[in-house]
């Protein structure tokens, strides 16, 4: 399998602000500042909708059958629902694709979204989203003059992630 063509880069504070945008592939269309921080905003309030309305599965109650009960056992029937997965946090939108692009959400677990948008023939990206991070921890979060849930401007942190994209096609 070939690279993943990376097309674009957002990453989302916490709170829903857009604290970095950056685009890898040339002749994309271009939007302007604000096109990108209601982007921001808005995927920032559907994937906290599709957290809340992930749903819960009816619990299957145990048989009564003559053949797998017992007698004397009298514990109740155990009815109700939970999570697909229990004890595994809901995570709300983790990947939407079109015909023309993929875009894959990956959260920290401080809150921070990173939105990567890849060829949508591109498979698993995860490999890509977590260089990404590693790169994003080393250069943005060690930097001491960086502010927390604030824009990232930070010139290493670029420069590495262009390179490293660079060298994977």
């Amino acid at each position: 399998m070939c690279a993943p063509a990376v097309f674009s880069l957002i990453v989302i504070n916490k709170a829903g602000g857009l604290i970095y945008q950056r685009e890898f592939q040339p002749g994309l269309r271009k939007l302007s500042t604000n096109d990108y921080l209601v982007l921001a905003g808005t995927f920032h309030g559907v994937h906290a909708i599709t957290r809340t309305i992930t749903p819960k599965l009816p619990l299957a109650p145990p048989s009564t059958s003559p053949a797998v009960s017992s007698p004397g056992n009298t514990a109740p029937a155990t009815s109700g629902y939970s999570y697909p997965n229990p004890g595994v946090p809901t995570s709300g939108l983790e990947f939407l694709e079109t015909d023309k692009f993929r875009l894959t959400c990956f959260q920290t677990l401080t809150g921070t979204k990173f939105l990567l948008f890849t060829d949508p023939l591109t498979g698993s990206v995860d490999t890509v989203m977590n260089k990404i991070y590693e790169l994003y921890a080393d250069y943005v979060m060690k930097n001491p003059f960086y502010q927390l849930e604030m824009p990232v401007r930070c010139e290493a942190f670029d420069r590495h992630l262009g390179a490293w994209l660079r060298g994977r096609t």
